[in-house]
């Protein structure tokens, strides 16, 4: 769902939702029943959620300049690794 905005002459702009490609040139005003014309606007890029638009950013940047890595990570520290039971269990590497 689309949302497109409309703009009366007596009641003024007013959003609908409609599928991609249905919004006609005009439509009812849900106020007062007369025609009301199509604006175009720009899209509302700014309603993404920020954790999503970091993430398509994040993608974006490493499409091109992907994080290249010079040498193997070293291991964490024995201490760092929680202690839990069913770790001892685990294949050692």
């Amino acid at each position: 769902m689309a949302t497109y905005e409309y703009r009366c002459p007596r009641d003024g702009d007013f959003e609908v939702r409609l599928p991609v490609g249905e919004a006609g040139a005009a439509v009812d005003c849900p106020g007062c029943h007369e025609r009301a014309t199509r604006v175009w606007s720009a899209p509302r890029l700014a309603r993404t959620p920020r954790a999503l638009r970091a993430a398509l950013d994040g993608a974006a940047r490493s499409a091109e300049a992907p994080e290249v890595v010079s040498r193997i990570p070293a291991r964490r520290p024995a201490a760092a690794t929680p202690a839990h039971p069913a770790h001892a269990r685990l294949p050692r590497l």
